[in-house]
């Protein structure tokens, strides 16, 4: 491969739109996908917000024989995944069945199909290994699911690194890519709305407990009270160009220029967190100045100390107020394994319309946050040829992509 990986189609499903189109004009029109959980009562917890994807009819998407042997979030994944097939023009029956990789992220979407194989335990009796051993096995279901529908045997994998899985997913595609694999489905759809699901995120200690969807979720802001889940994200078709341009790709929606990750050390070790170095070896990769970088699509999480971590490193790499900063996933939660495949089908349709999306709900920056340039309100038209995004997972983890507009 003599060029850097091209991104050919996109899928997104999230809480503000069931596919790509209706979610990029609902992002831009600032309309909020966050509400009351339906999926179950929330009433007996302290958080009862969700991005929650409705009005999603898998009958609409998928054959019946797939509804009969899958779970919600893999039906997300599913959907996303044909949708991106097909905005690439790629017909899988048409390459050859080692020519086609499927790398995405896991995380928590195996709390609802967990939850699930328990119940029937509970209900009728049974092994309990094998409850709990289907519950691990989820984290290769969706990878599987997508494999085997689309007749892809090329090296697959599945990445588990929390909010960050959708970039390294990303990051591991392209390593693929590079050892000749000409195309790689990738990217990640998650989602955990159910008792057991929500158990585990409220034991993070991080998730508002906020009642309207307007104050809850408010990253950079000094009324920041912690972070809203939600569930869906994208599913990306990432290319080496030669082969692309071989099938005739009509759409090239951006490059994958540069790629790092990094590890958090250890609490009380003094040593700073590892998000600076994540971006600045992302752009070393692609080697690419900080300030050639349009715009920077921020990991937000919503909780004070977390956001002037970030912003912090975003300042030092890039100066005061250098590059917009903007984190869309106000309108939709934060997506867990989903969070870093939206973000970047978002920025690459910003680069593909010129224009960057806001962040909705935000009213006044923090004092530790004064110094990003944040968008604000309404979208903000600007020439963009690089895009920045950035993602923390739960436990220490870091990433960071850089794209390029075609």
């Amino acid at each position: 491969m003599s060029g850097a990986p091209v991104v050919t189609g996109l899928g997104v499903i999230a809480a503000t739109g069931l596919d790509t189109a209706t979610y990029w004009k609902n992002l831009l029109d600032g309309r909020c996908g966050i509400g009351r959980i339906e999926r179950f009562d929330p009433a007996s917890y302290a958080s009862r917000l969700a991005g929650e994807i409705r009005d999603f009819d898998p009958a609409a998407y998928l054959p019946d024989r797939l509804l009969a042997q899958t779970d919600h979030v893999t039906r997300f994944s599913l959907t996303a995944a044909a949708a991106a097939l097909t905005d690439a023009g790629v017909d899988p029956a048409a390459l050859g069945e080692y020519d086609m990789s499927v790398v995405t992220a896991s995380s928590a979407g195996g709390f609802e199909f967990g939850q699930k194989e328990l119940e029937k335990l509970w209900a009728k009796g049974g092994d309990h290994v094998s409850a709990y051993q289907s519950f691990a096995w989820f984290y290769a279901v969706n990878t599987g699911q997508i494999s085997i529908r689309h007749g892809m045997r090329g090296p697959s994998g599945v990445v588990v690194t929390d909010h960050a899985g959708g970039l390294d997913a990303v990051g591991q595609a392209r390593r693929h890519l590079r050892a000749g694999t000409p195309l790689a489905v990738t990217g990640g759809v998650d989602g955990s709305l159910c008792p057991w699901g929500w158990i585990g995120q409220l034991a993070t200690g991080q998730i508002s407990e906020r009642e309207d969807p307007a104050r809850a979720y408010l990253p950079f802001d000094a009324d920041a009270n912690g972070w809203i889940p939600g569930e869906g994200g994208a599913i990306l078709i990432v290319e080496q160009p030669e082969a692309a341009a071989r099938r005739g790709a009509a759409t090239v929606y951006g490059e994958i220029s540069g790629y790092a990750a990094t590890f958090d050390p250890a609490p009380g070790s003094g040593r700073p967190p590892g998000l600076r170095r994540a971006i600045e070896l992302a752009l070393a990769d692609a080697g690419c100045a900080p300030s050639e970088v349009d715009v920077v699509f921020a990991d937000a999480a919503g909780v004070p100390e977390l956001d002037a971590a970030e912003a912090r490193a975003l300042t030092e790499v890039f100066g005061a107020r250098r590059v917009p900063v903007t984190a869309p996933k106000t309108a939709t939660g934060r997506l867990a394994a989903g969070a870093g495949g939206l973000d970047l089908a978002t920025a690459l349709l910003s680069l593909r319309d010129q224009v960057i999306p806001p962040t909705i709900n935000v009213t006044t920056v923090a004092p530790a946050c004064a110094d990003l340039d944040l968008v604000l309100d309404a979208p903000r038209p600007a020439p963009l040829h690089r895009a920045l995004v950035v993602a923390r997972g739960i436990g220490g983890f870091n990433a960071a992509v850089l794209l390029t507009a075609p």
